[in-house]
C-alpha cells in the first residue's frame, strides 16, 4: 500500500462519513476518482452515498469526473455492487467509465455482491487491490457488517453518569448531569445514527424529544424507538407531538391493549408487536431481529439504565459512549446500569478504550467490543 493510496482512501472515508445515519439499509460508502496528469495526481471526482441509499457513491463521483474518469483510479470504501436493484450495478458503472483501478476498503458481505464486484472488474481488465484502509472501514461500516453478518443493527451504547457512576438521584427527577459540550455531542451522535431508543421508564420520567437540534441539522433527526411493553406512552409526550420532525416506532406486547394500539397509529405513530419473551416483556433479540430486517444498522441506546444492563446482558452491546461529569450524586442515586457495577464496563475483558476526551467540565469515554476490532 502506497502513501497516496492510503491518503486518498482516507480522504474517501470522510466522504462515506457524510452518509451516516441517512443512508439506511444501504452502507454509507465514499468514493474518490484521482488520475495522474504528469505524474501529478488530481481528483477529478468525489462521491458519499445520497440520502436513503441512493444515488451510490461511485455513480456520484462518476458523474462529477465524466470523462476525465477514463484511465484514472477509483478509492472506494467498500467493494463496488454487481448486482442490479433500484440502480444499476457500481461495478459495471465504473467498466464502462474506463477506470483502469479500483482500490476498495472492504470486501462487501452483503450476499448479492460477496466478491462478485471486484470480480467483474478483475474480468473486465480493472486492476483490483482491496483492504487499503480495512481497519478503519470496518468502524464506519459496522452498522452495515453488524446487519449483513449478524442480522441485527450495531448497538451503540450512550451512558451520560455521575463522577460516581450514577444516571439520577434517588427520586428519579430529571436533572443535568453533564454539560453542554456533552448535549451538543450526543445531538451530533444522534444524527450519525439511523435510530435511537429509549425503554418506557426514560419516555415517562424525561419525556424527551430524541431529535437532533443542532443548527443546520434539523432534519438529521433519526427514528425514535420506545420499547413499551404495555403501551403507558401517554397522549401528550413531546415524542407524539414531534412525528414532523422523526418517525416513532413503539416495540409492544403482542397482548397489548389494541384500542391503545389504534389510537397511536392515528397519531401517527407505528406500533410493532411479535417481538414478546414467554414472560410478556419484549425479547430484545428478537426487537433487533425485527429492526434489523426494517433496513436500520446503527441503533444509539439512550436510555436507561434498566435497558442498558437488558441489553449487556443479552451480549448485544457493540460500543459504548460513556459521558462522565465532576460532581457526584450520592450512594443512593440510581445506578447507571441496572444489574451491573460499572466496572463492568470500565474494567471489563469485553470491551477496548478507544479514545478520552475532555468536554469542557465532562469526560467522554469511547469503548469498542474487542471481538470487532
Amino acid at each position: 500500500m502506497s502513501a497516496g493510496d492510503r491518503r486518498f482512501m482516507d480522504h474517501a472515508l470522510g466522504l462515506g462519513r457524510r452518509g451516516l445515519g441517512r443512508t439506511w439499509p444501504n452502507p454509507a460508502v465514499g468514493c474518490v476518482i484521482v488520475r495522474h496528469e504528469e505524474d501529478v495526481p488530481v481528483i477529478v471526482g468525489r462521491g458519499w452515498t445520497a440520502r436513503g441509499g441512493r444515488p451510490h457513491a461511485e455513480a456520484r463521483a462518476l458523474a462529477q469526473a465524466g470523462a476525465d474518469a477514463r484511465g484514472a483510479t477509483a478509492y472506494v470504501t467498500l467493494e463496488p455492487c454487481a448486482h442490479s436493484g433500484k440502480t444499476p450495478p457500481c461495478a459495471g458503472a465504473l467498466i464502462d467509465a474506463g477506470i483502469a483501478r479500483v482500490v476498495s476498503a472492504l470486501a462487501d458481505p452483503d450476499p448479492r455482491v460477496s466478491g462478485a464486484g471486484h470480480q467483474a472488474l478483475r474480468d473486465a481488465g480493472v486492476s483490483v487491490q482491496s483492504g487499503v484502509g480495512a481497519a478503519d472501514a470496518r468502524l464506519d461500516q459496522a452498522g452495515f457488517l453488524s446487519r449483513m453478518e449478524k442480522g441485527r443493527p450495531h448497538v451503540h451504547l450512550k451512558l451520560a453518569i455521575s463522577r460516581d457512576g450514577k444516571i439520577a438521584p434517588p427520586d428519579r427527577r430529571t436533572v443535568q448531569i453533564t454539560g453542554e459540550r456533552v448535549r451538543a455531542h450526543v445531538h451530533m451522535m444522534r444524527a450519525r445514527h439511523d435510530a435511537v431508543l429509549i425503554g418506557i421508564t426514560t419516555a415517562l420520567a424525561d419525556d424527551p424529544q430524541l431529535t437532533c437540534r443542532l443548527p443546520g441539522l434539523e432534519d438529521w433527526s433519526p427514528v425514535r424507538i420506545v420499547l413499551d411493553s404495555r403501551l403507558r406512552l401517554p397522549a401528550g409526550t413531546r415524542l407524539l407531538a414531534t412525528l414532523d420532525q422523526a418517525p416513532l416506532w413503539i416495540f409492544c406486547a403482542s397482548a397489548a391493549d389494541a384500542g391503545r394500539i389504534a389510537k397511536l397509529e392515528d397519531a401517527g405513530a407505528s406500533v410493532i408487536t411479535g417481538a414478546s419473551g414467554q414472560d410478556g416483556r419484549l425479547d430484545l433479540p428478537a426487537v433487533m431481529e425485527m429492526l434489523a430486517r426494517r433496513g436500520l444498522t446503527r441503533l444509539m441506546v439512550e436510555g436507561g439504565g434498566r435497558v442498558a444492563g437488558a441489553l449487556l446482558r443479552a451480549h448485544l452491546v457493540d460500543e459504548i459512549t460513556l459521558f462522565r461529569a465532576g460532581h457526584d450524586l450520592g450512594a443512593d442515586a440510581i445506578d447507571a446500569v441496572e444489574g451491573f457495577d460499572l466496572s463492568a464496563i470500565t474494567g471489563s475483558a469485553n470491551f477496548r478504550l478507544l479514545d478520552k476526551t475532555p468536554l469542557g467540565a465532562d469526560t467522554m469515554f469511547h469503548y469498542w467490543r474487542n471481538q470487532d476490532i
